[in-house]
């Protein structure tokens, strides 16, 4: 199991995320202790005078250095998502885990007199706990194997990081993951019918425009001898698809891996990329439609 092909291919909302996320945690400096008053959030910020910087540093920027390796990887490997149910979507999940996360946590500080969580661990907290609800639904475990007699599979070290995180602070930590955690669950259930939900196509453009262009934003390449493939983030038109009979050469390799780390049949994923040319973003759609039906 993989997050797909390297970099950051057909992802350009994550790409940002990241880009942001090392930014904040670079300007506001690793310090290193995980009950850093600076960028945490902590009760006299909510309930006091109100400082809008802090809470969108405490969405973006980590506390410490392994909070920032372990969350930018995790970040990183999630992209799949974005993959899976595209840009448009994707912004509306990531939109939607930050705020009911963060309103989750204005409550539980509203309501909880521990004086030990009155300051909370900052970074995208809700983003990453909220994304390991349809990693645990939707990802399938594609190898197992043994250590010391203890079984495991290739998802146990995504849950592992995610672990690290999630303990990184104790309960300053565990509760925005818990937070996170809840803003998922509420998303697979479709509240407000938040999943058919999605942002216009400016959208992708814009988080590709603003990111760097060393952060593996590059489209596919084109077949050689094939027609070359759609751009990463035009909308396919439904029903519009050539034919399998028009594409000349076999998908290649990392495009069906990627849509196999999905969840998708190995021959389906095929059939589809041919179907669409080699365009991944087409080939999700129909392999997406096709479940529905």
């Amino acid at each position: 199991m993989n997050g797909g092909p390297s970099g950051f291919n057909n992802a350009p909302v994550t790409r940002t995320f990241v880009i942001a996320s090392a930014l904040f945690t670079i300007f506001f400096g690793i310090r290193g202790r995980p009950n850093s008053h600076l960028p945490a959030l902590t009760h006299q910020d909510i309930f006091g005078k109100l400082r809008l910087w802090k809470f969108v540093a405490s969405v973006f920027a980590f506390s410490s250095t392994p909070e920032l390796i372990f969350g930018l990887y995790l970040l990183y490997y999630f992209r799949v998502f974005e993959r899976q149910i595209g840009s448009n979507k994707y912004s509306v999940f990531v939109l939607f885990s930050v705020l009911v996360s963060l309103g989750l946590e204005i409550l539980a500080l509203a309501f909880i007199r521990d004086p030990s969580v009155n300051i909370l661990t900052s970074g995208p907290y809700g983003l990453i706990f909220s994304s390991f609800i349809p990693f645990f639904f939707d990802i399938p475990i594609s190898t197992r194997f043994h250590v010391l007699g203890v079984n495991f599979s290739d998802k146990s070290f995504i849950y592992l990081a995610g672990l690290q995180l999630f303990l990184s602070s104790w309960k300053r930590s565990m509760l925005p993951g818990i937070c996170g955690i809840i803003a998922g669950s509420l998303y697979r259930m479709n509240v407000f019918c938040i999943r058919k939900t999605k942002f216009p196509e400016s959208i992708a453009s814009f988080c590709s425009r603003i990111s760097l262009p060393s952060f593996g934003a590059s489209s596919p390449a084109p077949s050689r001898n094939g027609p070359p493939a759609a751009p990463a983030f035009r909308r396919p038109l439904e029903g519009n698809y050539p034919t399998p009979a028009v594409s000349l050469l076999e998908p290649p390799e990392d495009l069906i891996s990627t849509l196999v780390s999905m969840g998708f049949d190995r021959n389906h994923a095929q059939q589809a990329l041919v179907q669409a040319r080699n365009d991944i973003n087409a080939a999700t759609n129909i392999l997406l439609e096709a479940q529905s039906h």
